[in-house]
This record gives structure tokens, sequence and C-alpha cells, in this order.
């Protein structure tokens, strides 16, 4: 170590940030508290969710919306003849947006010298020195690592480069697929399966599971499972065996676990969307001590530190939840525990933590599902209202859609709430108050008062149903 030291430039900072996502908020909020901040980031500004998450998906996922809205609407009385898709105006149009966006926080940065941005790679060469670039040292006393995940790719025979997409490609595909093939049933296939099947392309998901959403409660699982088996060749329990070329498509070869039923599948796009994996292997953090789990996301403790002292961790690199809000949430911890009051540290409070999809149904969900409610002997009452049965749910023709509240039975406390439905990710908001800033109780939904005849009229009849 002394030897590599002696050929590099050594540079010492107060706070030493690693990613630009959530890590961007504490790294500007130190630097105005007069802190020398060094922050770095290798690819676009911004993380995972303004790049190629949350932010971008969104922005595709609302022209799914818009093409939906016109295919359904002859059962509203509205006739449209015809309409066409210009699919490269969609991506470059949320290109647009993120790009700027992006690059204005990078413009922004190269202006100031506090905090200092690496625009490179970077990796620990000792216990709180990090190589950033070929020949200089960064170090400090006080490290935060917002460094992210990436997209899981699977081991299956047949598998390279250039066959496959992740959704980071898939955000900005120049022409649209005509058939996709995807592999996983998570919240990333559901919402990408939405984008492209609502803009004409032919879906197939492929699911090692019984059931797409397997985290979500088993309630919002199964129907989601069926609605979308309605929409696309939904091919479940099947273990993809093999990728292979014939011309210009792919070939997925997959087997049934249960029954041994092989299928092939063909299509001109394969999307891998099999989870994520943390970039904590790519930091070389064993030379700075810093300990990981066996998936490899950072550990940390009630305060976001580390095993190392001094060295801290939030968002995704941590993997407790793959949420920006969260992120979000966690730097203002770290803040605190890093910079302001690192005497006095708080541990992060992640009551009603919140997470949705948005896919077609939406899915909104906080607290515990039902299936981990019966694994811990939880005694709790339950109720489960339809959006159909209430006015406005009649009215948009949401005959799927429903809120489900799962409530102790001692004290009335909101145990979970699971919303599959017509803005699920907005409905839930209510919830989350009472949960987090209420009572807690389902007396808070009871005793509110609610708009008729709004969609949150379903809120309140499954409040109002637990009795």
């Amino acid at each position: 170590m002394a030897q590599e030291r002696s050929k590099n430039i050594v540079e010492k900072f107060d706070l030493i940030v690693v990613g630009s996502g959530a890590g961007l908020d504490v790294a500007n909020a130190a630097a105005q508290s007069r802190l020398k901040v060094a922050l770095v980031e290798k690819s676009k500004m911004g993380g995972t969710c303004l790049n190629r998450g949350c932010i971008p998906s969104k922005l595709l996922i609302h022209s799914a919306d818009v093409a939906q809205t016109i295919r359904t609407a002859e059962q509203f009385g509205i006739r449209v003849e015809k309409f066409s898709v210009d699919f490269e105006k969609i991506i470059r149009r949320t290109n647009g947006i993120i790009d700027s966006e992006s690059d204005g926080i990078r413009s922004a940065l190269s202006e100031i010298d506090n905090p200092r941005l690496f625009p490179v790679e970077c990796r620990f060469v000792g216990k709180k020195e990090i190589l950033v670039g070929q020949d200089h040292i960064i170090t400090a006393e006080r490290i935060l690592l917002a460094s992210g995940t990436r997209p899981m790719i699977p081991k299956i025979a047949g598998l390279e480069k250039g066959v496959y997409i992740t959704s980071d490609e898939a955000l900005r595909l120049e022409k649209q697929p005509r058939v996709l093939t995807i592999i996983g049933g998570g919240y990333i296939a559901a919402e990408l399966a939405h984008f492209f099947g609502s803009l004409g392309t032919k879906i197939n998901i492929i699911q090692k599971s019984d059931m797409l959403l397997t985290r979500e409660d088993e309630e919002v699982s199964h129907k989601f499972t069926e609605i979308l088996s309605k929409k696309y060749n939904v091919y479940l329990g099947f273990d993809t065996q093999l990728i292979t070329r014939r011309n210009d498509k792919i070939i997925v070869s997959a087997k049934r676990s249960k029954t041994g039923e092989d299928i092939e599948i063909e299509s001109d796009q394969l999307l891998l969307a099999t989870g994520r994996v943390p970039n904590s292997d790519t930091l070389a953090l064993d030379l700075a001590g810093v300990g990981t789990d066996s998936r490899g996301y950072i550990i940390v403790d009630e305060f976001l530190e580390t095993n190392v002292k001094g060295i801290f961790a939030l968002g995704d690199a941590v993997g407790k939840y793959q949420f920006r809000h969260s992120a979000n949430l966690e730097a203002q911890y770290a803040f605190n525990n890093i910079i302001s009051h690192p005497d006095k540290k708080i541990p992060v409070n992640y009551t009603a933590m919140p997470h949705a999809i948005f896919s077609s149904p939406q899915v909104a969900a906080a607290g515990y599902t039902e299936q981990e409610l019966r694994e811990k002997g939880a005694k709790y009452s339950k109720s489960v209202y339809p959006y159909a049965q209430t006015a406005m749910g009649e009215a948009i023709e949401d005959n799927d859609g429903f809120v489900k509240f799962l409530v102790d039975k001692n004290d009335g406390k909101i145990l979970g709430c699971h919303i599959l439905g017509t803005d699920a990710s907005i409905l839930i908001h209510e919830v989350l108050v009472s949960m987090r800033a209420g009572s807690g109780t389902i007396g808070d939904i009871q005793r509110t008062v609610h708009i008729h005849p709004a969609l949150s009229e379903v809120v309140s009849r499954a409040a109002d149903a637990i009795g």
C-alpha cells in the first residue's frame, strides 16, 4: 500500500460520497455546512432513479396509459377509429427530459468547487482511501457509500451479450419490438410488459414461480396474475433452460418444473427482469474492512453505519428497501448521523415504508402481507372491498380493483394495506399518513370524511368493513 500511495496524488476531504442518487443530497448539504466534500460518480448524474429507473419508466408508462385509455374508449361510448404509435417520439421525449436533468446536475457541479465531482470509477485501496481514476487517491474520515445496484444476469446456457436487454436498455430502445419475451415476474417485468404491451407489442412472460409479483400480498398476486394471463402469454412455473438464435429471432427454451413440459418461444427481443445485484463488488470493500452480507449488500446498523466507524451506506446499496423514497428518507438520517449530530445519532424510522408498481393494474402497499402475519401467528382482522362497489369504481369500470386492510384485533392498528387497481399509488397515501403520523389505527380512516363519489371512497368502505 505504501508503494501504491507513493505513485499517486493523495488528497484529503472532510466527506467522500460515492454515488449521485440520494447521496447527492448529503453531499450538497455537507458542502453547505462548509465541509470539503468529494462526490464520485462514474455514470450519469442522478443515480438509477433518474437515469435508468423510476423517472424514465414512468415517463414511458404514461404513454402506455394514454394508449390503453384510447384502446378502451369504446366501452365508455367514445369510438376511436384508429390511432398509431410513434415509438421513436416516445423514447425521444423521455430521454430528452432525463438527459437534460442529468446533464444539468453535472453542469452545475462543474461550475463549483464544493462538492468536487470525480466522474470516474473508484475503489478502496485502504481503510479510508479511495482510488479515483488512475493516479488520484482521496481520503476522508467520513465516507458515505450510495453505490446502488445493477440488473442481475442469470446463468442460462446460451445467454450472452447482444442476445438480451435489461431494464437499462429497454428504456432506450429505438425500435419497438414486435414480440418481446420477458424472463421474470416481478415489478420490472410487470411495468415493462404494460409499457410495450399497451403500445402493441406481443408479450411473453416466463416466470419460475406459480404467481407473478410473489412478494405482494397473496390476494394481490393471485388477482394480478389472473389479469395479466388474460392480456399476455404468461408461462408460470417454467425454468429457462437455453437461449439460441434462429435466423434473426431469439429462441427461449424452458421447462415446467412440476410436469416436465417443454416450450420454445420465438421473439425478436429478450428482456431479463430477474432482479438486481449491488455494485459493492466493484468497490474492493475488503480493503476497507467493510462487511457485506451473502448477497453482497453492505451491512449497516440502525444508524446506517457500517462495521467501520465513520463509513456509512444508504439506498439500494444496503438492500433494505430499494425505493428512491426510502433512499431519500435515509439521506436525511445520514446527514444527521454523519454531519449534524454524530454524537447523537438517530435510528432510521422505516415505519409504513410504502411501494407502488406502475403496471396495469397498479399495485400499492405498506406494512405486512397476510401470509407474513399468518407466519407470525398474529391475530388480525381483514377486509377486502372492491372498487366496483363504489360510484366512481363503477363509473370507470374497474371491475378487478380492490382495497385490502389487515388490522390488529386487539388495538385496531393497521398492520398492512394492499391496493390493486386504478390510481393505487395515490389511494395508499391517506393510509400512510395514519400509519406514520396519525394514531396508526383503522379509526383514523373511519373517522375521516371522504368526498363522494371520489375513488377514495373505496378506502373508506374497506376501513368501515373492518367493523
